[in-house]
């Protein structure tokens, strides 16, 4: 049988089939084949270099929203204020909170209450009023008011807050706090309050101090929102008005804080909007009180700290270095090591003013505050400042201890409070303690301000107004030296039942008489317990310093403001504000003193 179509063997060609076709029609297949493994392969490169650039382009994408979103880019545009068209003509007055049973009598140097400042900047502001505290206690209780009939006074200031809205004012505020009833009412009010995790982020505290309104005018000083800022506590400020070019500057640091909110992370890249107009190389060149001076805003810690932003270190260390004749210094602690629990020397500022004595013979002056926390290891420093004096020629350094005033319960009122330092050029305000993780850690703000000498009117310049301040506090009955082989007497406890420190290896030694005559102890309380008489001495000075304010048109009338600090809201929540004051050792502790038994710094860590 006859097989066609078919192969008789394996490897045989079919009949009828001529071979050279198979080979053809084969190579054909491999040719095509071999064309669409090529187009494969160009196919896959084209579709992996594809998914590279769609991935580089959607990473630059990410690169430029970090970059453009890092702090708040999208935010306001700054109201048209510029570097080149701000203002540099500007005023400027020194603001205080005297206690009311702290007088000097022997010094007229009075400035206007803080109070009063505070509520002129209100009464200006048109647009925007911009908060960073780090505390927000205003409104005391009923019972912390009857022991201090001045507490009211933030309960009036909670109220002019609230009353923004009506008038169409927007209230701006950044805080660390996020357990404030004043916070919860004040945004219950409109207000917009951007919390910071500065625990996250710094591991530390917000503790600056400041406002700006309208992005010309701001407050800058040591004074919290805490009613005892407005009542036991000396504090003191600056107000500077009419001054665009630094408050916006001010207001860049502000924004800084506001655009930090719910991140847990410090941006890689900061926005321009809070890069720094001016710092220690570049300051403002401007007009202050008719007078040329220069000025620029510092700040901490480093992390937080934008391009051309110079450190609070840097705008200290500066100060110190460009004194000629005098460096004096009131300040809450005074303390070169790293923390005050590991006693690791800081040298920073320590060394400096070793410089300024030995080398450049500039007469220092220490006023550091006698307080519940004050550091058993201050004297040890200070005396250690002192002995590089011994038998050298113009070399003079001197540190006294402000002493508070004793309460009957055992609590202290009239903590000097103040952080600056004023020389014979310049002054440096801050919020920060001269503790080394004070600076690493914290957030914090400066201002330093220069003018220059040979001036024929000293008296119309910031730096002699807190020269003399600071002299009227130096030479006050409420300060006492520092002594030989003792250490101070600060906390309350003690003071009740004074006793002195005797030599350090023997521990303490009954006072001796008079030791505490020269800062008398005054008493707010009568005898059978009842309210408390308001002493008149406060509202004297008041109304004394509110007539000069007028005259020189950079105050309204006070009355209306005394007026006002007596307004009683009972709408408000008169809750029992307690004190943190043990939160520096345990921040998750809960509060267990009255608001009154610390006048110190009491936030979270125990530090404001």
């Amino acid at each position: 049988m006859e097989l066609r179509g078919q192969g008789s063997g394996v490897g045989m060609p079919a009949i009828g089939i001529p071979a050279s076709s198979i080979i053809t029609s084969v190579q054909q297949k491999e040719y095509s084949a071999g064309i669409w493994l090529r187009r494969k392969d160009k196919l896959e490169h084209s579709q992996q270099k594809c998914i590279v650039i769609f991935a580089l382009v959607c990473c630059f994408a990410v690169l430029v929203v970090l970059i453009f979103s890092a702090v708040d880019i999208w935010g306001e545009d700054e109201d048209g204020i510029t570097e080149e068209n701000c203002s540099r003509n500007c005023r400027a007055v020194l603001v205080e909170n005297i206690p009311e049973d702290i007088s000097f009598l022997d010094n007229g140097t009075s400035n206007i209450p803080l109070l009063v400042g505070l509520y002129n900047l209100l009464d200006r502001a048109i647009r925007v009023v911009e908060i960073v505290s780090p505390l927000w206690l205003l409104n005391s209780s009923d019972y912390e008011s009857s022991f201090q009939p001045a507490a009211r006074q933030g309960r009036a200031l909670l109220s002019r807050l609230q009353g923004l809205k009506a008038k169409g004012i927007q209230l701006k505020i950044s805080s660390g706090m996020i357990d404030s009833t004043e916070l919860v009412m004040l945004a219950k009010h409109n207000a917009e309050v951007h919390y910071v995790n500065t625990t996250a982020l710094i591991n530390g505290h917000l503790l600056s101090s400041f406002w700006v309104v309208d992005r010309r005018h701001f407050y800058f000083g040591s004074a919290s929102m805490d009613w005892r800022s407005l009542a036991t506590r000396k504090e003191l400020g600056v107000l500077v008005y009419d001054c665009s070019c630094l408050a916006l500057d001010l207001h860049r640091v502000f924004s800084l804080y506001w655009g930090l909110q719910y991140r847990d992370f410090i941006p890689s890249f900061w926005s321009k909007r809070v890069f720094a107009l001016f710092n220690r190389d570049e300051p403002l060149e401007f007009t202050l009180n008719s007078t040329k001076a220069q000025a620029y805003v510092s700040s901490s810690p480093d992390v937080l700290i934008p391009k051309h932003r110079s450190s609070d270190l840097e705008a200290i260390s500066s100060v110190i270095q460009e004194a000629h004749h005098f460096l004096y210094i009131s300040i809450i602690d005074y303390l070169p090591l790293l923390n005050r629990n590991a006693h690791r020397y800081w040298s920073r500022i320590d060394g400096l003013i070793r410089e300024a004595l030995i080398l450049r013979k500039v007469r220092v002056r220490l006023l550091i505050s006698c307080w519940e926390k004050t550091h058993p290891l201050t004297s040890n420093f200070l005396w250690s400042l002192r002995g590089l004096c011994m038998e050298q020629a113009n070399c003079s350094l001197e540190a006294k201890f402000f002493n508070p005033r004793v309460q009957r319960d055992g609590s202290l009122q009239g903590i000097n409070h103040n952080r600056f330092m004023v020389t014979d050029r310049a002054i440096y305000l801050g919020n920060l303690d001269w503790v080394g993780n004070e600076f690493n850690f914290n957030a914090g703000a400066g201002l330093v301000i220069s003018q220059p000498e040979g001036m024929e009117e000293r008296n119309s310049t910031v730096v002699e107004q807190l020269r003399a301040a600071f002299e009227r506090d130096w030479f006050s009955r409420y300060t006492h030296s520092l002594q030989a082989n003792t250490i101070p007497v600060c906390n309350a406890h003690q003071v009740n039942t004074p006793v002195e420190a005797g030599p350090l290896d023997n521990g303490p030694v009954p006072t001796r008489a008079g030791q505490h005559d020269s800062a008398p102890m005054r008493h707010n309380h009568k005898d059978d317990g009842q309210t408390p008489v308001k002493t008149k001495h406060h509202d004297d000075r008041l109304s004394k310093i509110g007539r000069q304010g007028k005259a020189s048109g950079l105050v309204p009338s006070i009355a209306s403001y005394q007026e006002r600090g007596r307004v009683k809201m009972s709408h408000l929540d008169n809750r029992q504000v307690q004190v943190k004051s043990d939160y520096r050792d345990n921040p998750m502790a809960p509060p267990s003193q009255p608001a009154e038994s610390s006048g110190g710094r009491e936030i979270f860590n125990g530090s404001l």
